[in-house]
């Protein structure tokens, strides 16, 4: 990471930058690429930052777009973008006319491009792509169906990403708990944004429940002992929701280290008690804690915060 003998902060009640939501970050060669959902019409943007305190303006290749609709398939809808390093390439999964589709560049700024432009599942209707890479190699795609509202699935990839194993496809869960439930309108039954972390030989899937636009909208996880389930939801579920006095709406996240090896969590919240755009991206510390003997390490997000914070 690049010298910086300053004190350096984040502050959540400002946000890292403007009207980013389903924030993704990827930490490659000492920079931190911020992509999120904010361009819905036109495409996704990439900030940069060197410190996670000071933010870029968009700087994505295409007038700030690191994908441009001119450069893939479908004109609106660009949402819940993530990016890997993979095989000397940048690889984009992301929403679009919600169906998942994926693009290529040869630099975190883009432009992301398809050589073939299509989404994975031209008749399906999917959101929210997550691509996780075990141990072994083998990859997966977490994602959403509209199935009993919105519910999240998985398959294991092929390995060259031209489309899923389709005999692997499974349901992981829907909307089952009390927290995961909508109170108010609009009235939904909604689990989305996944995302997978593994831990000590467990599977660790994350996900947002109720809905967007409510208050309550909140992160938990289920656990399994392998990466297509079955899976079972944590006890103390949700693990980050609003304060209900200065932050609300928590959710769609991912995870990410820090060149010091400190964990993060990235998500969005909404803009104010009275107002859910645009939404603020947020950022706070996270990580495993023992459970108990015999058991599985809990997974903790020391947040959300709404003062000053110091980047560890």
């Amino acid at each position: 990471m690049k010298d910086d003998s300053r004190q350096l902060y984040f502050d959540n009640s400002k946000g890292l930058v403007p009207d980013c939501a389903d924030p993704y970050i990827l930490f490659h060669n000492d920079t931190y690429y911020l992509y999120g959902t904010g361009g819905a019409n036109r495409g996704i943007r990439v900030y940069q930052s060197d410190n996670l305190a000071e933010w870029s303006k968009a700087v994505g290749a295409t007038g700030g777009f690191a994908l441009d609709s001119s450069n893939v398939w479908g004109n609106k809808g660009f949402w819940a973008p993530e990016v890997y390093f993979l095989d000397g390439k940048f690889v984009m999964f992301y929403t679009v006319e919600s169906r998942i589709a994926i693009a290529e560049s040869d630099s975190p700024l883009g432009p992301f491009i398809q050589k073939e432009k299509k989404p994975l599942h031209p008749a399906t209707p999917e959101i929210d792509p997550h691509l996780f890479i075990d141990e072994d190699g083998r990859k997966y795609l977490f994602f959403v169906r509209f199935t009993g509202g919105n519910e999240i699935w998985a398959a294991e990839m092929k390995d060259d990403l031209s489309g899923i194993k389709e005999e692997t496809l499974v349901k992981c869960f829907g909307v089952t708990e009390d927290w995961e439930k909508t109170k108010s309108e609009p009235v939904a039954r909604v689990a989305e944004g996944p995302f997978m972390l593994k831990h000590n030989g467990m599977y660790y899937l994350f996900y947002s429940a109720n809905h967007y636009q409510s208050k309550d909208y909140a992160v938990g996880y289920a656990l399994s002992k392998s990466p297509l389930g079955p899976f079972q939801k944590y006890k103390g579920n949700p693990v980050l929701v609003g304060d209900g006095k200065n932050i609300f709406g928590t959710g769609h996240h991912s995870f990410f280290k820090a060149a010091s090896g400190q964990m993060y969590i990235v998500y969005h919240s909404h803009k104010s008690g009275e107002s859910v755009q645009p939404r603020t991206t947020c950022l706070d510390r996270c990580g495993f804690e023992s459970d108990g003997k015999d058991k599985s390490d809990k997974f903790v997000v020391y947040g959300p915060t709404t003062t000053p914070q110091i980047v560890k």
